[in-house]
């Protein structure tokens, strides 16, 4: 492990580069294993019950619209069973997904007595060009365009956020949707906050859809599951801050594993678009070229050779890079060829790393050291992960101005990206993809 760091708020399976998560092996202790399995085609098979009972296994849950299965088994013969079906397009163990801390995170101490979108909020001016975007038609959002953010929760009774909560849904068991860690609410806020801080779009819908727990992980069937609910549940966008490096000869792991996930992602995104959402996700923080799976490989270990992909993965979804005040990428930002479509602020800590006015400004829950929340604050970090809502808010917006159901995903996304400035060479670059994104061009575009 030659040059693993912090890499912000992502997530981070169970790989030879950063073993944070765990895959328990089958029988071991008598413990049983979960499963994800892929059929091919669409749907499910009607004996596909009976299938994995017959492997030595037990359906958890069946999803036909994805394909899908998930199943436990103690049976240390199940996978290979589950495999050689030729109905199953491919099957692997279930990984641990680990959430991290974003790169930067700093609480404010407010007066009470101020707005903030003046003060610090130069993100937030810097993609609505001062303000002017919401002066245009749909420019400040409709509350029945609703943005999902699938994340820990959102604060819930936020003065900022909670006139714009439209649904609050969580999938882990036994949570409500309310955040604790924080993250969930700074990317609301990034959206469309409406109090003393603002977002993107003050007057957008914004659904929390919470995957992660207060502590532990998500499985990628948790998120599946958040991305078709809003699907089903006609929402417009979903924010997806998140994302992991899977690497396929992990010795922790088997490639099957690691394909079963990255396919039912896949299915997910798919599902999710196809009913009309655009879907937005961070570039990730490991400040590597991401263009190749190899070439990624060697940045994390240049000793190691094999492919390395950064999931999700999907030319259907929106992948955002990070942008500083002074509208360059940020030093932790992914990049790539083919991999970025636009830039948003994330933020960073300016030219000198200490200042924490060039971060990014937002709504965060205040919680005791019982993680008990006791107040409803403010926050600065930095991350890919505080790019992408800004880009989901602008998606948004367009929406707005087009009218809901009026415009497809693939049209918002050819808006968003024609629409961005120019920041590093003419057209496409690796930085920044299409540019830098701009919702008052976006609005204007025709």
């Amino acid at each position: 492990m030659k040059k693993w760091f912090t890499l912000g708020l992502s997530l981070i399976t169970s790989t030879a580069f950063a073993i944070t998560g765990t895959i328990t092996p089958a029988h071991a202790n008598g413990h049983s294993q979960m499963y994800t399995i892929n059929f091919k085609g669409n749907g499910i098979p009607a004996n596909a019950e009976q299938i994995i009972q017959a492997a030595g296994g037990t359906v958890l849950k069946k999803d036909a619209a994805l394909a899908y299965v998930k199943a436990s088994s103690s049976n240390p013969q199940f996978l290979s069973k589950i495999q050689a079906n030729q109905e199953v397009e491919n099957a692997g163990r279930q990984l641990s997904i680990k959430l991290e801390k974003a790169v930067a995170k700093e609480m404010a101490v407010t007066d009470g007595d101020h707005a903030y979108y003046d003060q610090y909020q130069w993100d937030i001016k810097q993609v609505t060009q001062n303000g002017a975007s919401w002066n245009l038609p749909g420019g400040k959002g409709k509350k029945d365009v609703v943005v999902a953010v699938i994340d820990t929760g959102i604060d819930l009774e936020h003065p900022d956020l909670k006139d714009n909560i439209v649904d609050a849904k969580s999938f882990v068991p036994g949570e409500s949707a309310q955040d604790y860690e924080g993250h969930g609410s700074h990317v609301a806020g990034a959206i469309a906050a409406n109090g003393k801080a603002l977002g993107v779009g003050p007057s957008l819908g914004i659904a929390a859809l919470k995957v992660f727990p207060r502590e532990g992980s998500a499985s990628t069937a948790t998120i599946a599951e958040a991305l078709k609910y809003a699907a089903d549940k006609d929402y417009d966008v979903v924010n997806m801050s998140l994302g992991d490096y899977l690497f396929l000869q992990d010795p922790e792991s088997h490639a099957s594993d690691i394909r079963a996930e990255m396919n039912l992602f896949k299915k997910a995104i798919a599902y999710a678009h196809q009913k009309g959402v655009t879907v937005v996700g961070s570039a990730g923080n490991a400040g590597a070229d991401i263009t190749s799976p190899g070439r990624l490989t060697r940045f994390f270990d240049e000793e190691n050779r094999g492919a390395t992909h950064r999931d999700p993965a999907s030319n259907l979804l929106i992948r955002v890079s990070a942008g500083n005040k002074d509208k360059q990428l940020t030093y932790y930002s992914n990049y790539g060829v083919g991999k970025i479509d636009v830039m948003a602020p994330g933020g960073d800590r300016g030219p000198n790393n200490n200042d924490r006015s060039y971060l990014c400004f937002s709504t965060v829950p205040i919680v005791d050291e019982n993680d008990n929340v006791t107040g409803h604050g403010y926050a600065w970090y930095a991350g890919t992960s505080m790019a992408a809502p800004k880009v989901a808010a602008v998606a948004g917006l367009v929406i707005s101005k087009h009218g809901k159901n009026q415009i497809s995903p693939t049209q918002v996304k050819s808006i968003i990206k024609q629409s961005a400035e120019d920041i590093y060479k003419k057209g496409y670059d690796k930085q920044s993809g299409f540019g830098l994104i701009n919702a008052v061009n976006a609005l204007n575009h025709r």
